[in-house]
């Protein structure tokens, strides 16, 4: 068996004199989808940003390719690509400027797939109007269309369905779904129910609230 991509050991995190998980630990192989789940305020973003290093308020370890991710940041951050709650766009660039600007962060993403991403996220037409002109779903739609362009074995995503309709939903789906075929990673949460036809390991923090896991 292959060494996983990424290893959770005994996780602990405690938010406001209340304990939001105790004793985590999974590991993520290639080609795996886990999704998180739970109530609101159970920490599920919080988990998904202390597994980006957005925050260190945790106790345990992550592993990265069987390393300590504080010993491989700047690789791991390579490695991973993260989509949270905030669009995360500079306002006074257009959509295209804003995915050209992503792009040139990485030599893998092939700047002449733009157009397309673009596309696939319902925003042909849109690609030269400012980003402050355009409404907050919109907005997100740009950030979503990283992942039509990123190389990145492994995606972290935070309701990256918020804001679409069904026909865009699915495409979004499939998409995870070939990512996973291809040998890459994703863990996710969603309050939508995942129509992706193949293993998707469900982890709940309801059940690991103080608890061990």
């Amino acid at each position: 068996m292959s060494e996983p991509l990424l290893s959770v050991q005994k996780l602990f995190c405690e938010r406001d004199d209340r304990v939001l998980f105790s004793q985590l630990s999974f590991a993520l192989a290639a080609g795996e989808i886990v999704q998180i789940e739970g109530q609101n305020g159970s920490g599920k973003t919080t988990l998904l940003r202390i597994l980006s290093g957005l925050s260190r308020n945790y106790e345990g370890e992550i592993l990265w390719r069987g390393e300590p991710v504080t010993e491989v940041r700047e690789q791991f951050c390579r490695d991973m690509l993260y989509f949270g709650h905030q669009a995360g766009v500079k306002a006074v660039l257009t959509p295209e400027e804003n995915l050209r600007w992503y792009a040139a962060l990485s030599p893998a993403i092939d700047a002449a797939a733009i157009p397309e991403a673009l596309e696939q996220v319902g925003l042909r037409g849109f690609e030269d109007v400012p980003c402050h002109s355009l409404s907050a779903g919109q907005n997100r739609r740009v950030s979503l269309a990283r992942l039509y362009l990123s190389q990145a074995p492994l995606w972290i995503l935070d309701e990256p369905f918020t804001a679409i309709d069904k026909r865009g939903v699915a495409a979004k789906e499939q998409l995870l779904l070939q990512h996973a075929q291809r040998g890459g990673s994703v863990i996710l949460t969603t309050h939508h129910e995942l129509g992706i036809h193949g293993p998707v390991r469900k982890i709940n923090l309801d059940q690991l609230a103080g608890t061990s896991a």
